[in-house]
Parts: structure tokens; C-alpha cells; sequence
């Protein structure tokens, strides 16, 4: 496809073609995806398929080596750096949890919200109304209106996940990339935290999720995108995909 016609795209994010070669090895080998605004789509596939790669290259963290990579039907990923990249309001939450441990719930939400952070800003800035009620959409979302007065050190393993994608909400980005956020959770916060996601996306908010385990993307209920060897190995329901002779041989077993 075109550039012209990527620009008349529905696609909130188009990657066509994309390659990137570390020291000969290709971790993304002629890539495509697309993704339509207010979509949520679970990306599965064994470690080394290129899916952090695929996440880093929708950030600015590694530039491909070819191909394209679109967001919002205009703007040429391939050419911003990860702070421009991020202020067109594209969050990543990565595996593990980076929170303020030493500050609130409330405190850490009310840091990550897109104001002046320069020191003039900083010591004159005073909570608006709207980001006051942002704060409160936000810890609602994230199950925890009831702790935002909690150091965020004294929170569960899960509750520090939940919270910084609380943190991301409160940038009110368009799309969300979440790796892994059920790794070491229990079942019961697994099943929360699908509830939290799908409450995210019918906010109309973008979201991808990089995940390995299957009973939570089936929870999920989303469309699902299997990457092997850099490239997509199969797409569909969660039950087509699994079916799949080949995600069965690579990934999932017998």
C-alpha cells in the first residue's frame, strides 16, 4: 500500500513491510498489522517472535530498517524520537511495574498527568478541576479509589501493575501498548485485570496487549495476532488462532 493511501486509512496504526536485522539475526521480517481505532488486540507467540521488538518499533526505541509503520493515518512513526513519539499519545507499560513507591496512589497519578514538569511549572502549577476529575475517572477504573491515599510500595504485585496503567490513563493517550500484565498475578486479580482492560477499551481507547497466557486472552475476547520469527503466523479468534496447525507446532503444543 502506498503512503497516499495509508493517509485515508481508517487505521489508528498500519505497519506494512517492516524489517529490523540485529547483527544479521532478523527479529522483524516483513511485518504487517493493522490496528482500527477503539480496537483491542492481543499479540501472542513464542519469546524471540519479535513482539517487544514490534512494541519498541511503534515507540521509536529501534528504528526499522525498511518498511513502514503509520499512526493515525498520517504521521511516519520512523522518523520521531520516543518523546515525540509518546506526546502524540501512544503508552507503553512494560512487564514490570515502575511506580513511585515512596509517593501515594494519588500522587503517582497526579506525576504522570501531561502537565509542566519544568521547574517554573512545577512550583506553580495547581490541580485543574478537569484533572482533578480525571484522577478520580482513573483510580474508578483501576479499582482503587479506596487507596489513593496508600504509599504505592504497600500495593499488591497486581495493584502496581493496575496503577501504572492508571498512570498511562492519565495521559489520556489513544493508544495503549500493555506487555505481559498478568505475569505473576493471581487468578483473581488475572480476572480483574481483564475486566480493567475491556473497561479501558470501551472507553473508546486503543489497546494492545502482549500476553502468554491463554485463559486470559480468552478472557480478553479480542481479535488475536500470533508472531513467529518476526513476521504474522496466524490471525483470528482466540479459537481459530489455537487451532492453527503451525501456532500449535510453535507455540501452544499438544
Amino acid at each position: 500500500m502506498s503512503m497516499l493511501e495509508t493517509r485515508t486509512t481508517s487505521a489508528l496504526l498500519y505497519l506494512d513491510g517492516v524489517h529490523v536485522s540485529f547483527d544479521g539475526f532478523h527479529a522483524i521480517n516483513n511485518l504487517s498489522l493493522t490496528l482500527e481505532a477503539g480496537e483491542m488486540r492481543a499479540i501472542i507467540g513464542p519469546n524471540g517472535a519479535g513482539k517487544t521488538t514490534m512494541m519498541d518499533i511503534i515507540t521509536g526505541k529501534t528504528k526499522p530498517d525498511k518498511g513502514e509503520v503509520v499512526f493515525d493515518g498520517t504521521t511516519d512513526l520512523t522518523k520521531l524520537d520516543e518523546t515525540k513519539i509518546a506526546e502524540l499519545g501512544i503508552g507503553r507499560k512494560f512487564q514490570k511495574p515502575t511506580v513511585f513507591e515512596s509517593q501515594t496512589i494519588g500522587d503517582n497519578l497526579l506525576l504522570a498527568l501531561n502537565v509542566d514538569h519544568r521547574v517554573r511549572g512545577t512550583l506553580f502549577w495547581r490541580e485543574t478541576r478537569a484533572e482533578t476529575d480525571r484522577i478520580e475517572r482513573v483510580l474508578e477504573t483501576i479499582r482503587l479509589t479506596d487507596a489513593r491515599d496508600r504509599l504505592a510500595g504497600s500495593l499488591s504485585h497486581g495493584q502496581k501493575q493496575w496503577l501504572e496503567i492508571g498512570m498511562l490513563l492519565a495521559q489520556d493517550p489513544k493508544l495503549l501498548l500493555v506487555d505481559e500484565p498478568v505475569a505473576g498475578m493471581t487468578d483473581v486479580e488475572t480476572h480483574q485485570t481483564a475486566e480493567l482492560l475491556k473497561e479501558i477499551n470501551r472507553d473508546n481507547k486503543t489497546v494492545v496487549v502482549v500476553e502468554h497466557d491463554m485463559t486470559f486472552v480468552r478472557e480478553l475476547g479480542v481479535k488475536v495476532t500470533c508472531l513467529h520469527e518476526g513476521t504474522v503466523l496466524a490471525e483470528g479468534t482466540i479459537d481459530q488462532v489455537s487451532e492453527n496447525e503451525r501456532v500449535v507446532e510453535v507455540y501452544l503444543g499438544r
